[in-house]
């Protein structure tokens, strides 16, 4: 569920905390040293120039088909994907153009060119500009070089208008278009090695959340709690992305409330968190009770649960994507949840999309008609709120492949082991 760290400050600044069933007891009594955290990335192999050269040749096959005759991309998870360009964006433009036939080029400012071409996995031509100079320009002199004096460039869907308003003006015989097509049809299915680096991100969460869940107390602040969960992904390996940490009233709201919380007795807790290796991402959620539950919470909790698995049995290739979403929510609306999103009930979408970006489409909501198949990956995320008591989120991560899906984390056991510490 969670997307931005600036969205999730309150996971450490005291507006949320954390509570864990009967853990309290052993966490005094450990210390950070008795489990030792290693890396769990020593074996991990980078998406290799190979692997991007492949995804060019794909994107220009489906440029071909869409009838466009560029792509263009600002920094960002698209550069990264088909460049290996680890870059930022900023006022200055830095670019990567992609023509369906010729060498990819990059636009970028002349003090830069020394660190873009760090990560550039291949290709030479790296255009400069210095700051009195038109960045465009030099996009423009790129199509032409290409052989193009006109056509459909195809723009990201992330590409900030400034870009393509000054690509208008210094090549106006050129249509901008939607590079959806192309850009969704690679990013959308993921490989066998872009699912082992997910499968490694996810293992590195679960990791990360078993020890912290052996570390708290009662009276933990949020912060606490959130740096115990970044210090643990980041020495197994991981490159944190998130600590969301809600307990009691707050839990009933899913991206969280400023209002001052602490660990307390008999409420509900729920943590959203997230890691990244070689940029694929995991995003797991996990909700309990410190202490005993009442009959109430436990209900809920093992609605959402079967929810969850009936989402996961549901995916079938071929299906809409959308139809998944359908099924749970019909589910809670037989147990007296819903209708629709109303509350108490599912209040968003069955899940979204997952891949070197947290969110990506397509998502798992009504209406997607995109049909399932072999290299999707989702979250499965079917949560139940009630707005003013509290809510439960059970989120795991799957990928599709020719026999059905496949758990990138396995879910949690039950209210009583959330983390599967006792299996």
């Amino acid at each position: 569920m969670a997307r931005r760290r600036d969205i999730l400050k309150m996971a450490t600044t005291g507006s949320a905390a954390l509570i864990l069933p009967r853990f309290t007891a052993k966490a005094r009594n450990m210390t950070p040293s008795d489990h030792p955290l290693e890396s769990m990335i020593a074996d991990i192999t980078p998406i290799t120039v190979a692997e991007r050269q492949a995804r060019i040749d794909k994107a220009r096959r489906l440029m071909a088909g869409n009838n466009i005759d560029a792509l263009i991309l600002e920094p960002g998870t698209a550069m990264l994907y088909f460049t290996g360009i680890r870059w930022w964006r900023s006022e200055r433009l830095t670019a990567v153009v992609i023509p369906q036939k010729g060498e990819i080029a990059v636009v970028t400012p002349y003090f830069e060119e020394p660190s873009v071409r760090e990560s550039l996995s291949f290709g030479d031509d790296v255009r400069t500009w210095n700051e009195h100079e038109n960045p465009f320009e030099r996009l423009a002199g790129i199509l032409a070089d290409r052989g193009l004096s006109g056509g459909r460039i195809g723009v990201e869907e992330t590409v900030r208008y400034f870009v393509i308003d000054g690509l208008h003006a210094a090549a106006p015989a050129f249509e901008t278009v939607s590079a959806t097509p192309v850009t969704l049809g690679c990013r959308m299915y993921k490989s066998a090695h872009e699912i082992a680096l997910m499968k490694r991100a996810s293992d590195i969460t679960i990791a990360a959340y078993r020890h912290t869940a052996r570390r708290l107390e009662a009276g933990m602040a949020p912060a606490d709690i959130a740096r115990i969960m970044h210090e643990a992904t980041v020495a197994l390996g991981g490159e944190s992305q998130f600590e969301l940490v809600l307990m009691g009233e707050a839990s009933a709201y899913p991206h969280g409330s400023r209002s001052p919380q602490v660990l307390r007795q008999g409420e509900v807790v729920l943590m959203d968190c997230g890691c990244a290796v070689e940029g694929y991402q995991s995003d797991i959620s996990r909700s309990f009770v410190f202490g005993q539950a009442s009959p109430h919470q436990r209900q809920v909790w093992n609605t959402v649960h079967a929810g969850q698995q009936l989402a996961f049995k549901s995916a079938k290739i071929g299906l809409p994507a959308g139809s998944l979403d359908d099924t749970v929510r019909g589910f809670y609306e037989s147990k007296g949840y819903g209708p629709g999103y109303r509350t108490p009930g599912l209040s968003h979408r069955l899940g979204h999309g997952i891949g070197m970006d947290g969110h990506e489409r397509v998502n798992l909501v009504h209406g997607e008609t995109t049909p399932l198949a072999p290299g999707m990956c989702f979250s499965n995320e079917p949560g139940i709120y009630s707005f003013g008591q509290f809510g439960i989120r059970l989120e795991d991560c799957f990928y599709m492949t020719d026999d059905g899906p496949r758990w990138f984390s396995e879910p949690a056991p039950s209210l009583d082991d959330p983390f599967g510490l006792k299996s």
